[in-house]
This record gives structure tokens, C-alpha cells and sequence, in this order.
């Protein structure tokens, strides 16, 4: 049996996030039902990652095993013709058997976008959060800054979150300005539910003067939820890298 690891890209505003419901689309539903089709198996994938309904993913990952002699061309091209135009596979690899989407995954990094102006931009109501009033990108950058390094994030993850450890390294956190447009990017060994719309709503709110300046690292080390920003919407969230490990010579 074959281990592939898989490249995908998807919009998500269709779906209900990348893992099967009983009850709504979700973008894994889509890519199992194309595979097994393809292939005359049922067919299970294993995510990167899971993604909230209404997020994007530039680049996302999936691991699956087959006795199907299809060539990994084959698979990408094959699949696609069976998929929605809002879902990619991208590229297709044999894997070593011990590898997992989930579980060899090293790190990610996902960028926000936010978008400025009293008048909507049709080509971005579902590809970013509008806000009336400009930001500030050099203050938000500043801010950022405390979000890197090592640290609890329980203030900055969903109340309903499950993980018993809320520890998580930050390795960049930048924040830029083309025109209208925001880019809040950040990269770390892994996130929690909501975790990067959180410290993002955080940012803007101390923009906004409804926090103070400095309050990340307060709130870093409150450990309370009901303390940080709010949560932004889903559509301006997109994972844009996945991370492995050198000994699977990710391209």
C-alpha cells in the first residue's frame, strides 16, 4: 500500500471548514468523495490541519494510502475533473509509510487580510474583513511583536477550546499596508481554536483604542479570554504554509 502526501489549495466559503460533518459540505467530504470515485475505494484523507467553515487555504496538505496503481499525476489530474472549481490539488507525492499530514507537520503560517473603506470591494466580501476606518500597520506591527516567542495562549483561544495545553511558540508576526489592504501574518509551531482571528480581533481592538497599547503581553499572562479582542470573521483568514520536517524534502 502507497502513502501519498498531498498539495491543495481551496476557498472556503462554500464549506464548513476542512473536516466531515454528519450535516454540511466540508471541503474533506469534497476530496474523499472525488478520490474514491477515482480510485473505486473509500478512500479517508488526513488534514494538515482543521480550518473553521469560511476559511481559505493557499496551501494545505492531506496524507492518504492506496493499492491503487494510479501514478501520482494521475491522482492530481483524475481528482480535479471531479471537483468543484473552489477546490485544487496541486501536486502529488509517494511518502515514506510513517508519514502523516497531521502528525509530521512541524509548523504553519496564515495571514489575515483586512480591507479599509466606507465602500465594499465586491472582488473581496469573502476574501477579507472590512473595517470603515484605516488602521495603523506600524503600531499593529509593534504590538505584534509581543505575540512571538513561547508562551500560554489561553486568552487568545475559543472558551470551548479542549486542549489541556495552551503553550504555543510564535516565530513571526508581522503586519503591512498596500492602499486599503492589511496583511497580518503569523507563523508558529501550531494554534489553538481561534487562535489567530483572536490575536488579530486583539490588535485591532488596541488600534481602536478599546485596549490599551502594551495589553498583549498583560493578557498573555492573565490567562482569561473574556479580557482580549474579539474574534474576527472566518473570511479574511487563509493558511498560507505548512512546515515539514527536512527528511521529507518538502518542495
Amino acid at each position: 500500500m502507497k502513502n501519498y502526501r498531498v498539495k491543495l489549495s481551496y476557498r472556503g466559503t462554500n464549506y464548513h471548514g476542512f473536516q466531515r460533518q454528519n450535516n454540511a459540505m466540508t471541503v474533506q467530504q469534497a476530496v474523499e468523495d472525488a478520490l474514491s470515485a477515482l480510485l473505486g475505494e473509500n478512500i479517508t484523507i488526513y488534514g494538515c490541519s482543521r480550518t473553521d467553515a469560511g476559511v481559505h487555504a493557499r496551501e494545505f496538505y492531506f496524507s492518504f494510502k492506496t493499492d491503487n496503481p494510479i501514478p501520482p499525476r494521475g491522482i492530481v489530474f483524475g481528482t480535479n475533473v471531479r471537483l468543484n472549481d473552489d477546490i485544487a490539488l496541486l501536486s502529488c507525492e509517494e511518502m515514506p509509510p510513517e508519514f502523516h499530514a497531521r502528525y509530521s507537520c512541524r509548523g504553519k503560517e496564515y495571514e489575515y487580510l483586512v480591507y479599509c473603506s466606507e465602500i465594499r470591494d465586491p472582488f473581496l466580501c469573502d476574501g477579507a474583513y472590512r473595517l470603515m476606518k484605516p488602521l495603523d500597520a506600524g503600531l499593529l506591527n509593534r504590538e505584534a511583536q509581543a505575540f512571538v516567542g513561547e508562551h500560554d495562549f489561553k486568552s487568545f483561544c475559543a472558551a470551548d477550546c479542549e486542549k489541556e495545553n495552551t503553550t504555543r511558540t510564535i516565530y513571526s508576526f508581522t503586519v503591512t499596508q498596500t492602499g486599503r489592504l492589511y496583511r497580518f501574518r503569523v507563523a508558529g509551531n501550531g494554534f489553538l481554536y481561534n487562535m489567530v482571528r483572536i490575536m488579530v480581533g486583539t490588535l485591532i481592538c488596541i488600534n481602536e483604542g478599546k485596549l490599551e497599547v502594551g495589553a498583549v503581553k498583560r493578557l498573555l499572562q492573565e490567562r482569561d479570554r473574556t479580557l482580549s479582542g474579539r474574534t474576527v470573521p472566518p473570511q479574511g483568514l487563509y493558511l498560507d504554509r505548512v512546515f515539514y520536517d527536512d527528511i521529507y524534502n518538502r518542495k
